[in-house]
C-alpha cells in the first residue's frame, strides 16, 4: 500500500555488514528496509514508510513534512571558532568578495 502522494526522500545503498541492499528514507531516519536487490529495498522502505504515515494519520499524530515540498529561506546559523572565522574573514577579503559568498562556495563544493 505505497501511497501515491508519496513524496519523501529515499536513498538505496549497500551495507556491507549485513550483505544487502538498505532502504533509508531521510524523513524517517529510524526507519529502514534490508533485501538483496536495491529494487526490493526501495519497495520496502516505501511499504514500511507508507505504514507509519497511515499508523500517525490514524493516531492524530505529527506526521513528517516530504523534504521535497518543504520551503527554505535559504539562511541557516553555524558556529565556528573565532580564528576559523577571522581565517575566512581574511580569506575573503583578498579574494574581494564577502563572507556570506565565500562560505556559500565552499559549502555547495
Amino acid at each position: 500500500m505505497i501511497l501515491e502522494q508519496d513524496r519523501y526522500t529515499y536513498r538505496v545503498t549497500w551495507s556491507e555488514e549485513d550483505d544487502e541492499h538498505l532502504g533509508l528514507c531521510a524523513e524517517f531516519p529510524s526507519l529502514s528496509w534490508l533485501a538483496n536487490n536495491p529494487e526490493d529495498a526501495l519497495q520496502g522502505i516505501r511499504q514500511v514508510v507508507a505504514e507509519v504515515v497511515a499508523d500517525l494519520e490514524a493516531n492524530n499524530e505529527f506526521v513528517p513534512e516530504p523534504m521535497a515540498v518543504k520551503q527554505y529561506s535559504g539562511k541557516f546559523l553555524i558556529r565556528i571558532p573565532p580564528e576559523i572565522h577571522r581565517r575566512l574573514a581574511l580569506e575573503a577579503a583578498e579574494a574581494g568578495v564577502s563572507l556570506n559568498r565565500l562560505a556559500s562556495a565552499k559549502l555547495s563544493q
